[in-house]
């Protein structure tokens, strides 16, 4: 109907409307129909295309103003009016487009405080009449802290996702990496923190090739084909890094940045730098007291050749409430079950871990994990 509307008034209506709209239903979704199966049978091909286009010249410059709509509006809606948490939370529900069970994960808390996060939000720009407009460049400086945290977050959802039959969500990691990289070429956004962020997540994304097999399924770090990891990523990565060490700012992205550039310049799993990776968490830990980042401690020393001492700090976090419902807290303990010899306990924490995951590739990881015990 749309398209007579804007087609019979310059030609004129025609004699039969009615038939004219059904035809031109009838064609569309013929259209819609090819246009599916094409998808369906170039999608890998468009798919490995995008994922060049979105990474490719990653570290080119750009120009010196927000030209970007999307950034623009995350900037907009880091108003003031909000604490930092409901602006990250309010930015990923409304403009990055994730469901609140994935900004729940994401905060490790629970569904309910997120929606009534987002519900007070809302309630405070509509009863403040808060503007959300773009701010002058003076503003921009004080609402880096959130955007970085929302770019944050959103790659980490499409470097991870919580849900669904992908493991990588490519366009989540490379909206993130596209707005990043805007960012760090505005004169505003050309800070250490930005930088470091940015290598934080080159390096990162350049392992996503080799972290699915050809049937979709998790694989491992330990078990990558490191050749399949994108060099032009690790040369941006440490490029980016560099950067970032230029002045005397140092930030979580900084030391989280370290630990992905020691995975990234390791030339095989066993000369990885485990006790580099266990002083950067270290120094993370002493920034910011969190149970995820004692988490990923505990697992770094237990390649550092300490299992029992890293299952007695995992022990320690039990009764966290924010790692109760966290999968991979109860997956990393199943995997030093199952190196310490203890398979029972092993078998408990992944059938635990297997309840708490909605991603299949993880889903298949864990049951594979579990018939091995049992065999």
């Amino acid at each position: 109907m749309l398209t007579g509307l804007k087609n019979w008034s310059f030609k004129g209506i025609p004699d039969n409307p009615a038939g004219w709209i059904v035809t031109a239903a009838r064609n569309r979704a013929l259209d819609i129909i090819r246009r599916d199966k094409l998808l369906a049978a170039r999608e890998k091909e468009i798919v490995s295309q995008l994922y060049v286009s979105e990474y490719d010249n990653i570290s080119e410059p750009g120009g010196q103003s927000i030209c970007d709509d999307q950034l623009a509006l995350i900037f907009a809606c880091c108003t003031p009016e909000l604490s930092h948490d409901s602006q990250v939370a309010l930015v990923l529900k409304l403009l990055a487009g994730l469901s609140v069970t994935e900004i729940a994960k994401a905060f490790l808390t629970s569904e309910s405080v997120i929606a009534q996060r987002l519900v007070r939000a809302k309630r405070v720009l509509r009863c403040r009449s808060a503007a959300i407009k773009i701010p002058e460049d003076k503003e921009l400086e004080h609402r880096l802290k959130s955007v970085h945290q929302i770019l944050y977050l959103m790659f980490n959802e499409g470097y991870n996702a919580h849900a669904g039959d992908d493991l990588v969500r490519h366009d989540l990691v490379g909206e993130a990496l596209r707005l990043t990289n805007i960012l760090v070429n505005h004169h505003l956004g050309d800070t250490p923190g930005s930088f470091a962020l940015m290598a934080l997540m080159c390096l990162q994304a350049s392992r996503i090739p080799a972290r699915v097999d050809q049937e979709g399924n998790l694989v491992l770090l330990s078990r990558q084909d490191r050749s399949l990891w994108d060099k032009k990523l690790i040369c941006d990565g440490m490029h980016f890094l560099d950067r970032a060490a230029q002045g005397d700012t140092l930030s979580a992205f900084h030391l989280e940045a370290g630990i992905a550039g020691c995975h990234a310049t390791a030339p095989d799993y066993s000369a990885t730098d485990w006790k580099q990776i266990v002083f950067y968490y270290d120094a993370l830990l002493e920034r910011q007291r969190s149970p995820v980042l004692a988490l990923n401690r505990a697992i770094a020393l237990s390649m550092s050749g300490s299992i029992e001492r890293a299952l007695a700090e995992l022990e320690q976090l039990a009764d966290d409430p924010k790692l109760a419902g966290y999968y991979l807290y109860h997956a990393s303990r199943a995997e030093l079950f199952t190196r310490a010899g203890q398979h029972a306990d092993a078998r408990r924490a992944y059938l635990t871990a297997l309840k708490l995951t909605e991603s299949a590739p993880e889903q298949r990881f864990l049951r594979a994990q579990i018939a091995a015990l049992e065999h």
